[in-house]
């Protein structure tokens, strides 16, 4: 969930600045944890919290100070083994579903490599570099963002699976509201229009180069399907109705016995979710989360709708304000919360849950990877995944824009993900 294309990148002092926050972020996402809590591996798919904050510290060593940082010293030479992630040019690595057998280094060396690396990175900085080394330092920062995420997902699904169902931070209940009416509509014209990073700002290399697509006119709901109505999709059938699914989907509901999204668990008639916060009540008008692709598209054929494309929805946002329920410098609300009062546009696009789209992750006309390690990531992996936008409520603040493509198979549900129905006009 990473890759390459650094544009206009931040200098000097603003860089310095940005390093500084990003890297004192993962730190305070990392406080609530025990070595134990950031060492063991809940499932192949999820990373321990050590390692991430490890792979994340191996980028700027690797691909930064060791080529551009003259008398650099490594912290230890067997890290680029254990904390390697997809990057096969580099050398081998520790395979990802046993990333949780790496008891040893203790949290506290990997605080200290955190330190060593930040020195060095901070040195480097004042000392002034050439533009394409700050393309790598800025690229860094935006992978760590990602791994911040994927760090509160990753714990989130890790205490999920203990008895205890101990929560990241404070368990008080969050207020729940009652459902809402009917989701509106915004109707949008077709034509051909312009879709990918306009070359202004960071952006990876998957969110360009920027090209024109054609699409027909269509209507987009005014905001994400909300869990009272995933409640009503239950009760109807949706997951014991075979028409409604995806051949493949059907399978996970055989082989899973999936009847509820991942985390729901029902209680004397009542359903709670495991959240960041421990076991909380459902918010029956917050959006619903921790739903795969096939889910989500079961349920847009079971509401007489479907999902948009990921060039609908970037057309949607174009403009729009990326104000949104991220997880922010204070960690924000860590969960989905419900849309604001209904108005004449679009709510929740940014923030609270990622949205599915019906779009497979492929490259766009004219895509190239860059070349040597940093192009390894995106374009390696675009096969059998679908396209998700928006962020959500784990999403570190700044860090979305409307071209964003997140991706995943169609089976995953550890991540924050929605849906936002969609319709032909």
């Amino acid at each position: 969930m990473a890759a390459l294309t650094a544009l206009a990148p931040r200098r000097g002092a603003d860089l310095l600045t940005a390093f500084d926050r990003v890297r004192s972020g993962s730190r305070a996402l990392a406080a609530p944890l025990s070595d134990a809590d950031a060492t063991v591996q809940s499932m192949p798919d999820a990373s321990p919290a050590k390692w991430h904050l490890a792979h994340t510290t191996w980028f700027f060593e690797t691909m930064v100070l060791k080529p551009n940082a003259p008398g650099y010293r490594v912290f230890d030479e067997s890290f680029n083994y254990l904390f390697n992630s997809y990057y096969d040019s580099v050398g081998e690595r520790q395979p990802r579903p046993r990333r949780g057998m790496i008891t040893r280094p203790h949290l506290d060396r990997v605080t200290e490599y955190r330190a060593h690396v930040d020195g060095a990175v901070e040195d480097l900085l004042y000392g002034g570099v050439e533009p394409p080394v700050a393309e790598l330092i800025e690229l860094g920062l935006h992978h760590e963002q990602q791994h911040q995420e994927l760090l509160l997902t990753d714990i989130l699904h890790l205490f999920a699976q203990s008895p205890l169902k101990p929560a990241y931070r404070d368990p008080s209940p969050l207020p729940v509201r009652a459902a809402t009416g009917e989701a509106g509509w915004v109707a949008f014209d077709g034509g051909i229009v312009e879709i990918g990073h306009d070359g202004r700002g960071f952006a990876y290399d998957c969110e360009g180069p920027r090209h024109q697509a054609l699409i027909q006119p269509f209507r987009l709901a005014d905001r994400c399907v909300t869990n009272g109505e995933w409640l009503d999709f239950m009760a109807d059938g949706g997951y014991r109705d075979p028409l409604l699914w995806l051949s493949d989907g059907w399978a996970q509901i055989l082989e899973h016995r999936w009847s509820a999204p991942l985390y729901w668990e029902e209680r004397d008639g009542e359903w709670w979710a495991m959240t960041l916060r421990g076991m909380q009540p459902i918010d029956r008008d917050a959006p619903v989360a921790h739903v795969s692709y096939f889910e989500a598209d079961a349920y847009a054929a079971w509401a007489g709708k479907r999902l948009p494309t990921e060039f609908e929805w970037e057309r949607a946002a174009e403009g729009l304000s990326k104000d949104g329920n991220f997880a922010g410098g204070g960690l924000g609300r860590l969960r989905p919360r419900p849309a604001g009062a209904a108005g004449s546009g679009l709510r929740q696009m940014f923030g609270d849950v990622w949205e599915w789209t019906r779009s497979a992750f492929a490259p766009y006309p004219g895509f190239r990877p860059a070349a040597g390690a940093v192009g390894e990531y995106n374009g390696k992996f675009m096969n059998g995944q679908y396209v998700l936008r928006g962020g959500s409520c784990a999403t570190p603040e700044g860090h979305i824009r409307a071209t964003y493509r997140n991706f995943f198979q169609p089976d995953k549900r550890w991540q924050f993900s929605g849906l936002r129905l969609a319709e032909d006009a």
